[in-house]
């Protein structure tokens, strides 16, 4: 849905909200014509129901908003002497059309300054969960939301079994446009296994089907900082094609909305606006050389042969902090580590029974089809690729048959455009056209572990509406899920130097305030 068509959808909503309550507005003592006046009808049925007017809010921030509804129409019932367990399930169950029952059929009197504390410990433990999850929801979805690291993609600086907060308004948090959804998972229902939200998965059906009409806009909260070089980001996939992330074709349309999109996490080496190239795995921006933060470790992969049969590379991996695996190549024993950094590397070409270490650097105009823009006439690889240069917002650049795909997938599926090639003519929305002006930033995403990251060389340009947040804090680490990682409880994710571990302050300042809290209450109860 566009903007119009929502503000549409929600004035039919106050229509109807209107025709089911206005006599009740009535017997609650106010005007009738105030149920039908879009915000202003939410102020008013607050303190009819007697509750705080801030709820107003809630019921337009989507995803909250789900479990707003509910409550409400509950509690307009109770409102009006209706508190029996049945009258919660049909309020629930007849999606608020409840209301019409006592608006024009049932004899209700209005119950004014009702007692809104639970009759039951049932009761009081069901709001209490309740409220407990509304506000879970509103710091999840629009400030801060718990991340794992499921890769190894970033590893020296976000190791596998990290579990990070991501910060949602450094970048301005993105309202959710998937309206229909459960609150705090992502596109599956954990244990389930079933889809979380409410949209069709078959693309034929995507621009016609009802539950696609029901996604917002693209809109996001103004932030306090743009994405800088170097950032680490989380963002949504462009090119999450399939329930299964091992099953990878960047050429089809994706069939999930972009919200829903598989989470990832890299680092944005290239900004809106920067020319990037990457040389022997090198990242090169607008001419040079990519300088990354000293948290940062490049890992590449190598092949090593060792001089004896006596070679241990599970003792040589843990001893020299190798990320990755390894494996036997040959019948020379020639062994392949997948992941060896600069550090690990200067020490490991030291030892004793090593003969040679060779870089596994592909060659310059060597192409593999898995690489963007996968198209023949760009022979690029992971260690060699570009120039390209990335899109800015409010840029004009000319458009060509030689240049098209590159910026193909930006123009049709990240920018909504229509786009045809009549022999050497290109026509975009049915006009011909030889330039192209950009309608939002793109962004460049890779991993340090540069052999072992299926990142922007494989599917391109990160679009800023698929950017989820900032990783600001490691609450969490487990190496494999078995040992605890005590040093990296409660880090920074970004800064100079290495990472300080805040863990014995918070639990200090933990146990200080559970002391103070059981002395004041002692001290209260002497009084």
């Amino acid at each position: 849905m566009t903007l119009s068509q929502w503000f549409i959808f929600i004035l039919i909503i106050q229509v109807v909200h209107g025709l089911g309550t206005w006599k009740l507005y009535i017997k609650a003592g106010r005007q009738a014509w105030e149920a039908f006046v879009p915000i202003y009808n939410g102020y008013v049925l607050m303190k009819i129901i007697n509750r705080p007017v801030w709820w107003v809010i809630l019921l337009f921030l989507p995803i909250v908003n789900l479990i707003m509804f509910p409550v409400v129409w509950v509690e307009t019932a109770r409102s009006f002497g209706k508190n029996m367990p049945i009258d919660t399930v049909l309020a629930i169950a007849s999606l608020g059309l409840y209301n019409y029952y006592l608006n024009y059929t049932a004899d209700v009197s209005y119950v004014e300054n009702r007692s809104l504390h639970p009759k039951t410990s049932g009761g009081d433990w069901l709001s209490s969960i309740l409220f407990a999850i509304v506000a879970a929801t509103i710091v999840h979805t629009y400030f801060m939301q718990p991340f794992t690291i499921p890769s190894s993609s970033l590893e020296k600086s976000l190791l596998v079994g990290d579990f990070l907060f991501v910060s949602k308004f450094h970048y301005g948090a993105r309202v959710p446009m998937t309206t229909i959804a459960a609150p705090m998972v992502h596109d599956t229902i954990p244990k389930l296994g079933t889809k979380s939200y409410l949209f069709d998965d078959d693309y034929s059906k995507r621009k016609t089907s009802w539950k696609n009409k029901l996604q917002l806009p693209y809109l996001r909260f103004p932030g306090f900082e743009d994405i800088e070089r170097n950032d680490i980001v989380v963002f949504n996939q462009p090119a999450d094609t399939l329930l299964d992330m091992n099953d990878f074709h960047p050429d089809r349309n994706y069939y999930k909305p972009i919200d829903k999109k598989t989470n990832l996490v890299k680092r944005c080496v290239g900004i809106a606006g920067d020319t990037l190239e990457v040389r022997n795995g090198f990242v090169y921006i607008n001419g040079k050389k990519n300088e990354l933060p000293d948290r940062a470790h490049l890992q590449f992969s190598y092949y090593v042969q060792p001089k004896t049969n006596r070679f241990n590379p599970v003792f040589l991996k843990e001893r020299y902090d190798i990320t990755d695996g390894f494996g036997i190549i040959n019948k020379q024993n020639t062994y392949y580590f997948s992941a060896i950094s600069d550090e690990a590397l200067a020490k490991f070409k030291n030892h004793p029974n090593v003969a040679s270490i060779t870089p596994n650097i592909k060659t310059k105009g060597e192409r593999d089809p898995g690489i963007f823009p996968h198209h023949p006439d760009y022979p690029w690889n992971v260690d060699f690729f570009g120039p390209l240069y990335i899109p800015e917002k409010g840029a004009t650049i000319d458009i060509s048959l030689e240049n098209l795909p590159l910026y193909k997938r930006v123009i049709t599926e990240y920018e909504g455009n229509t786009l045809q090639v009549k022999g050497n003519q290109i026509l975009i929305n049915g006009k011909v056209t030889n330039a192209y002006t950009f309608k939002q930033n793109y962004y460049w995403m890779m991993g340090d572990n540069r052999h072992n990251s299926i990142d922007a060389r494989a599917w391109g340009f990160v679009p800023f509406d698929h950017v989820v947040g900032k990783p600001v804090f490691i609450w969490m680490s487990w190496d494999g899920l078995k040992n605890p990682r005590w040093e990296r409880f409660f880090t920074t994710v970004s800064g100079e130097g290495k990472a300080t571990s805040f863990f014995i302050p918070f639990l200090v300042l933990l146990l200080g305030y559970y002391g103070y809290s059981k002395w004041k209450k002692r001290k209260k109860e002497n009084a």
